[in-house]
């Protein structure tokens, strides 16, 4: 089959690749000048599946209200109105129950580690080469209470059958010297060995180069107007430069993924959440992080990327907003120096943000939809890098019609269409 991939993100190149696998003939659309200049430019670096975990979970929205008096909060809520942004915060809160959260996680690791899997099959096929470590992810707790929350977090790991370590101070300085200067600070920590870090943007942008060299077609600086659908199906898209088509279209525009396919009657509950990094180029090597640190206090990952450090984190619900306030940066710059003082120049960091796509129950959206043809690939939150090489598989082995390696039914749109029968209807009859 010909196969349209609309977005050419982490997301969209992995979907590109594997189809590619298959056999399918495809062709990328994006509307930059090259791949991996959105949300995949300059996120945090972790691949870590066994972080994966839903922002609804018991408890945020009492820590929410808290985090709004806070000079250096973790999560930001715009005022401006927004019905869009008000139906997105009234389904996650719907989310934040114990055992909404249990069935939300479960399946998030299980993706999150089927494509950590994956990355490493295709790293060792391709050769490609993106910063990479394999060195795991550290989540510091600075306080006792974090360290007693994480015991529901332990119980889906252990279910999962996901390595995991709990480490005391003494435990955490051992797996990161670099946090010696903060070890009054340190209460704790939990430690997920399996994790791995990496530059997402040099792995896409690696990727993008080998699949067109194996045959993908990419073509850059084409804006997506509308999805063609005849007697029912979609054929392709319309553009900037004319019509492409196709026997199937897959949707990976993050984000911008809703707007596309509202006019085919499909509601998507995935709202942008803003995030935010710097980079800084490591001045004092012995002061560096080894892998990656997550500041569980202010919800930010503070990475080893090559001779860079990666600070990223925060989530601002703020629409499709892309500027870069200084408050932002202060409080990226508060974590790392806290805990790393010394071992980066702030004075040349590069201050960055992305529009990260969020469902409200945290699990991305791939697989097909009712419309046919339609195929989705978004929905990824904070774990698109984390997740993409899975994600683009097992979209491959849907659109194939192959039996995937991992349980994909619920990964897919179908489970907004259960939940429109309980509550009400998500999607009018016709889709």
């Amino acid at each position: 089959m010909k196969i349209v991939i609309l977005g050419a993100g982490v997301i969209g190149v992995t979907s590109a690749w594997y189809l590619s696998r298959a056999g399918h003939e495809v062709v990328v659309l994006d509307r930059q000048p090259a791949p991996a200049r959105e949300t995949s430019f300059a996120n945090a670096g972790e691949v870590s599946p066994g972080y994966s975990a839903p922002w609804a979970a018991p408890g945020i929205p009492l820590k929410a209200l808290k985090w709004m008096f806070q000079k250096h909060a973790p999560l930001v809520v715009q005022p401006r109105p927004d019905l869009a942004k008000l139906g997105w915060l009234a389904r996650m809160l719907g989310n934040c129950t114990t055992e909404a959260y249990k069935v939300n996680k479960a399946r998030m690791v299980r993706l999150a580690e089927y494509s950590r899997d994956c990355l490493e099959d295709l790293r060792n096929e391709t050769g490609i080469r993106y910063d990479e470590r394999t060195q795991g992810t550290l989540q510091l707790f600075r306080k006792e209470a974090q360290v007693e929350a994480a015991e529901k977090d332990i119980a889906v790991l252990r279910e999962g059958g996901v390595a995991f370590e709990v480490l005391d101070a003494a435990g955490c300085l051992a797996v990161e010297p670099g946090l010696e200067g903060a070890a009054g600070e340190i209460a704790g920590g939990l430690r997920l060995p399996g994790d791995e870090t990496g530059d997402c943007f040099k792995f896409t942008t690696a990727l993008a180069e080998r699949a067109a060299g194996e045959g993908v077609e990419f073509r850059y600086g084409v804006a997506i107007e509308r999805l063609i659908v005849e007697d029912g199906r979609v054929r392709g898209a319309v553009t900037s430069e004319g019509e492409v088509r196709g026997d199937a279209v897959v949707v990976a525009l993050g984000s911008y993924s809703p707007v596309l396919v509202r006019s085919l009657g499909l509601r998507l509950p995935v709202y942008p959440v803003k995030g935010y990094s710097l980079t800084l180029p490591i001045i004092e090597e012995g002061r560096a992080p080894v892998s990656t640190v997550m500041d569980e206090t202010y919800k930010v990952a503070i990475t080893r990327l090559g001779d860079r450090i990666r600070v990223g984190g925060l989530a601002e619900i703020a629409g499709f907003d892309l500027s870069l306030p200084e408050r932002r940066k202060a409080t990226l710059l508060h974590s790392v120096e806290g805990l790393f003082e010394g071992a980066g120049d702030t004075a040349l960091a590069a201050f960055w943000c992305g529009l990260r796509p969020m469902t409200p129950d945290g699990t991305p959206v791939v697989g097909r939809t009712p419309v046919p043809g339609l195929f989705l690939n978004t929905g990824h939150g904070t774990l698109g890098w984390t997740m993409a090489a899975g994600s683009g598989r097992v979209l491959s082995d849907i659109v194939s019609g192959r039996r995937a390696d991992i349980e994909t039914a619920d990964l897919g749109y179908a489970r907004y269409l259960r939940e429109g029968r309980r509550s009400g209807p998500l999607v009018p009859a016709e889709a």
